[in-house]
C-alpha cells in the first residue's frame, strides 16, 4: 500500500530505471520512507501530477538474476514463478535538483514483498522500475477541494496539500490504523483542514467513508480526489457523484486496492469492478 500497490492512471512509454537506495526512515511505525536515487533516475519525468505512480520490479525468492535485468528475456526463458512480479507504488516526491525519488511502503512483518524489501534496504541497494504514470493535480480554479483516502493514498495526498492555492478551503480525510500512524510532516496551506480517521480493528474504508458523509461540503466547484481501498473508493463515488452531484468531470476517484486481492488479480478484476461501479452511479442517479 502506498505504501500499498495501486494503479490507474494516464500511460507512459515503459522505460526501465534503476533506483539506488539513499537512506530510508521510519515515518510511523508502520510507514517505511526509501530514498532512492543515482544515475539511473536522471531526467526522471515527475511533476506534473500529484498522484504519480511507479511499478516497482521485485525477483522472487530464487530467481537466478539480478538488477539490472531484461525482463522480456526472463519471461521467454525462465518459468513463470521466477518471473519479476510488479507492484505499483505511489511517488510521495520527486527532487529535481538532487534528482531523489521519495516512496513510502506501509510495512506489516513479512506480509508481502514490497514491505520487507523496504524494511531491509540499505544505502546502496538498487531495485528496477517503471513510470513514472500518473493523471491528478489540484486544479488552481476550484472553489474548494475535498481530498480522500487510507494509507495508499496519503502519499499522493501529501504530495498534493503543497500544490493547494493559499486561502481556498480543503477538505482532508485520511484513514489509518490508529494515532501512531498519523503522519506530522504535511505540509498544510491555509484553509486546509486535515481528519485522521482511525479504524482500529474494523473493516478498511467503512470509518472514512462515515466520516465523509456527514461533513458539509463548501458551496461552489469542488475538486475532488477519492482514493484507495476499492469498498470506499465505490461507497464514496456513488455517495458523492450520484447523491451530491458532484461534477465526473472535477473527480478523480479510482480504487489502488482491493481487500483480498493481490495486485494482479485486482488489476484483472478493475474493468468489470468499475463498470458495474459506473452502472450503480448511473441507476443511483436517475432513481
Amino acid at each position: 500500500m502506498a505504501g500499498a500497490p495501486r494503479g490507474g492512471g494516464a500511460r507512459r512509454p515503459r522505460v526501465a530505471r534503476i533506483g539506488e537506495v539513499v537512506r530510508t526512515s521510519r515515518v510511523t511505525p508502520h510507514m517505511i520512507r526509501v530514498v532512492l536515487g543515482g544515475e539511473g533516475l536522471r531526467g526522471f519525468p515527475a511533476g506534473e501530477f500529484t498522484d504519480h505512480y511507479v511499478k516497482l520490479l521485485f525477483a522472487p525468492p530464487g530467481a537466478p538474476y539480478a538488477v539490472p535485468f531484461d525482463v522480456e528475456q526472463i519471461r521467454a526463458e525462465l518459468p513463470q514463478e521466477l518471473w519479476p512480479v510488479t507492484r505499483t507504488y505511489t511517488v510521495r516526491a520527486w527532487d529535481t535538483a538532487r534528482g531523489e525519488l521519495t516512496i513510502d511502503f506501509v510495512h506489516h512483518g513479512d506480509e508481502g514483498l514490497a514491505g520487507p524489501w523496504a524494511a531491509a534496504a540499505v544505502p546502496g541497494d538498487r531495485i528496477q522500475l517503471f513510470g513514472p504514470g500518473g493523471a491528478y493535480a489540484p486544479s488552481p480554479t476550484a472553489d474548494w477541494h475535498l481530498l480522500v483516502g487510507d494509507e495508499s493514498a496519503l502519499p499522493a495526498i501529501g504530495a498534493a496539500l503543497p500544490r493547494l492555492p493559499d486561502g481556498v478551503p480543503a477538505l482532508v480525510f485520511v484513514e489509518v490504523e490508529g494515532p501512531a500512524e498519523q503522519q506530522g510532516d504535511l505540509v498544510l496551506r491555509e484553509g486546509v483542514s486535515v481528519v485522521w480517521v482511525h479504524r482500529g480493528d474494523g473493516v478498511p474504508g467503512e470509518a472514512v467513508v462515515t466520516a465523509v458523509k456527514a461533513v458539509e461540503l463548501p458551496p461552489g466547484a469542488g475538486h475532488v480526489f477519492v482514493h484507495g481501498e476499492a469498498g470506499l473508493v465505490r461507497d464514496l463515488r456513488l455517495h458523492l457523484r450520484a447523491e451530491r452531484g458532484l461534477d465526473p468531470a472535477f473527480t478523480s476517484i479510482s480504487g489502488y486496492w482491493r481487500r483480498g486481492r493481490t495486485e494482479d488479480r485486482w488489476q484483472a478484476e478493475k474493468p468489470v469492478w468499475n463498470a458495474e461501479v459506473e452502472a450503480a452511479e448511473q441507476s443511483l442517479a436517475a432513481g
